[in-house]
């Protein structure tokens, strides 16, 4: 009975394999697979390597270097409007493999192909999403917001505003977040939605528009059974709609196994199956394993290959049995004796069957393994005889099975037409534009001057949210007005009086610059989201850093004209009270600009705090206070330039002393000096116009931290595993 079954199933399975082989000599310019799943298109990847080298103990004590595999030569497919799901156990290199198909590896060996056009990094970059296993989202915006501004990101200025609400709206409703809309998201200081909610937003914001690929680092982890069903249901609509779908998943449910479609197994970097779920059961049977009744066949070959990883054979069997057909050796260890024999005694008898069935399983199993469109690769190397009369009957009497097995329900009304694999087509869902949304509309969704107001509106937004950071500076310089007012109340008109404005306005530099360092966490707490935003082109990098610019602005004049206009009037300075509120708002430009690219280059607050306050203290040490500006050494003439403070310094001093105004008369010892006296003394022009020289140079220096922040952001933060 056994074998005769057996036979009948091989002649299904040699009818497919004449089918596949009638189809490449009919339509040599359409991917061979296409009668075989019922689907066009996808995802296929060829011999995708990655190596790392690992440092460890030696036997002996002494560092090794190896080289290993995180990654060893896996080649498959992901079809084309299904769900493709990555499993095996933990360490198997699961988001590894993602990393390597999303173009986050820069050395990776292999090549990645869109619906059989070979896709370079950036271009699946553009046209795909990727959900993190972390979730990184603005504390302080509601999950309505967040997913409004992933809408103005995404979907750019083609889509109405009505249109974004409405498709916000529905998401909301899909993932299931209706209750918790104008909940802030929050972080550990704040609470703010749960868990699972937070997972679910952070699902949404990538999938707000419907990308061509998407990407999912186990979008499940930490949901409840309902909660991470719907999750991944909304994911099938997604794939239905046309788009290829990779995900990775631990522990799948039952319910959740009836939404995938096509299953990679890995374990170790290898690849132990490729296929669909119900087929796990006839690939076990061929490795002579039989499921026991009532146990899941994937979470059985899940056991087999543990079982496998810890005998001295290894994965490597596995492997070679997916690629090959090679049986694998036996495990004598795992079961009893009669367990065994049992087990044997049901698989023997199929397999020494007529001598064509071991070149048969191998031809089948590379079917599994190998890509849809490689469709030399399918046909075996010798056909089997006396199987030939039955299999195209066998194969007519199959077919709609075959249709029937294919879940999206466009497969069998589907046309192919050759534009498929001319260009990757986005789908044609409600956000088509009629153009081919990839290659015509450019990397970006928006407009320059539309991602600067989205990226504004959310700075402002988060700032309102969280106005600690601007308060509390605010507070510092007011609370410091106040003392200096006090302190150097109307100086009066003798040397100790010209100290006493010269401290006055050396500590006022000093006040504007160290405590500017407030800066530093607010780009440290956004890069992550930055580079998650970026990675898949939400926006552009200059435009981040010019709207970060612009939302800065109103806040420092603030600042800058508090502090002002409280010292101003009870030190009697002279000058022009404009030169010195202009003076210091340059001031707190550029020492924003300055810590904001210090905390941009650092990688933690620590370093940050560190590198900013000793940059400050060495800016202030030559900023010609301590030692006049002609008397530095030359050696160290350059970092006199570079001062940032050494600008203001002088700027204030020019303004105040300028001209022939009497600060100090002694007449005893006959001593008069006026400010242009003053200012020669301490080595300072007294040219009228060249107080404004400084405000110029200051600024420049201020554009010049933008830009090294701006080519830090754009070429130095990638989201790639070396």
């Amino acid at each position: 009975m056994a074998h005769h079954h057996h036979h009948q199933h091989n002649g299904r399975n040699g009818g497919h394999r004449l089918e596949t082989v009638i189809n490449m000599a009919q339509q040599p310019e359409k991917p061979a697979g296409v009668g075989r799943f019922g689907f066009t298109g996808g995802l296929e990847f060829t011999s995708l390597t990655y190596t790392v080298v690992k440092k460890q103990r030696g036997a002996g004590g002494e560092w090794e270097k190896k080289d290993v595999d995180l990654l060893h030569e896996i080649t498959g497919y992901a079809p084309k409007g299904c769900v493709t799901a990555v499993m095996g156990p933990s360490g198997a290199g699961k988001s590894t493999f993602l990393d390597a198909l999303a173009g986050r590896i820069a050395s990776l060996d292999g090549r990645v192909a869109l619906d059989g056009v070979e896709m370079s990094p950036s271009l699946i970059k553009r046209s795909s999403a990727y959900v993190m296993q972390d979730d990184r989202l603005f504390p302080m915006l509601t999950v309505y917001e967040t997913l409004m501004f992933a809408a103005d990101f995404r979907l750019g200025s083609s889509v109405s505003a009505s249109d974004k609400k409405l498709r916000v709206e529905n998401l909301i409703e899909q993932l299931g977040l209706t209750s918790s809309r104008n909940t802030y998201i929050g972080d550990e200081g704040t609470r703010g939605v749960s868990g699972g909610e937070r997972r679910r937003v952070s699902i949404g914001v990538d999938i707000i528009h419907g990308p061509a690929l998407l990407f999912l680092d186990e979008p499940t982890s930490g949901l409840d059974s309902t909660s991470a069903h719907s999750v991944i249901e909304k994911v099938h609509d997604i794939a239905c709609a046309g788009s290829t779908v990779v995900l990775t998943i631990h522990q799948p449910s039952s319910r959740i196994l009836l939404l995938l479609d096509h299953l990679i197994i890995l374990a170790r970097g290898q690849l132990m199956y490729s296929g669909g779920p119900k087929e796990v059961t006839a690939h076990l049977g061929r490795m002579g394993r039989k499921v026991p009744k009532g146990e899941n066949s994937i979470e059985n070959l899940l056991d087999v290959i543990q079982e496998y990883e810890q005998s001295e054979f290894g994965v490597k069997a596995l492997a070679e049995f997916c690629l090959t057909g090679l049986k694998p050796p036996k495990l004598t260890a795992t079961y009893g004796p009669e367990g065994l024999s049992t087990v044997s005694s049901i698989v023997q008898t199929p397999i020494s069957g007529p001598g064509g069935d071991d070149d048969f399983d191998r031809s089948l199993r590379s079917q599994h393994s190998k890509s849809p469109w490689s469709g030399v690769r399918l046909t075996p190397s010798r056909r089997p005889k006396h199987k030939g009369p039955g299999a195209p009957h066998d194969n007519h009497r199959y077919t709609p099975e075959i249709v029937m097995g294919t879940p999206t329900p466009m497969s069998s009304a589907y046309t192919v037409n050759e534009d498929d694999y001319l260009t990757p087509t986005h789908r044609a869902g409600p956000n088509a534009t009629g153009v081919n949304a990839l290659g015509h509309r450019g990397k970006f969704a928006n407009s320059y001057v539309g991602e600067v107001w989205v990226l504004m509106r959310r700075n402002f937004t988060n700032i309102w949210r969280t106005p600690e950071l601007f308060l509390s500076r605010l507070m510092v310089l007011t609370v410091m007005g106040f003392l200096m007012a006090t302190m150097f109340t109307k100086p009066k008109d003798n040397t100790q009086g010209i100290t006493n404005r010269l401290s006055f306005f050396i500590f006022t530099v000093c006040v504007f610059f160290f405590s500017s360092n407030d800066a530093v966490p607010a780009f440290i707490q956004e890069r992550f989201i930055f580079i998650r935003e970026t990675s898949h082109n939400a926006y552009r990098a200059s435009a981040y850093v010019v709207a970060g610019i612009i939302t800065y602005l109103p806040f420092l004049l603030l600042q800058s004209a508090t502090y002002a206009a409280i010292v101003w009037f009870a030190l009697k300075l002279h000058g022009q009270f404009l030169y010195f509120l202009v003076m210091l708002y340059a001031a707190l430009l550029s020492t924003n600009s300055f810590v904001v690219f210090i905390s941009s280059v650092v990688p933690n607050f620590i370093l940050g705090y560190a590198a900013v306050i000793a940059f400050t203290a060495l800016f202030f040490l030559f900023c010609g206070y301590f030692l006049d500006s002609d008397s530095i050494p030359v050696a160290w003439k350059w970092m006199n330039t570079i001062s940032t403070m050494k600008y203001p310094y002088e700027g204030l001093l020019m303004n105040e002393f300028n001209g022939d105004h009497v600060f100090a008369s002694e007449p005893a010892i006959g001593l008069i000096l006026t400010g242009n006296d003053i200012l020669k003394q301490l080595g300072i022009s007294v040219e009228e116009n060249r107080k404004w020289w400084m405000v110029l140079y200051l600024l420049g220096w201020a554009a010049f931290y933008r830009v090294l922040f701006y080519l830090v952001l754009r070429f130095a933060s990638k989201n790639k595993r070396k």
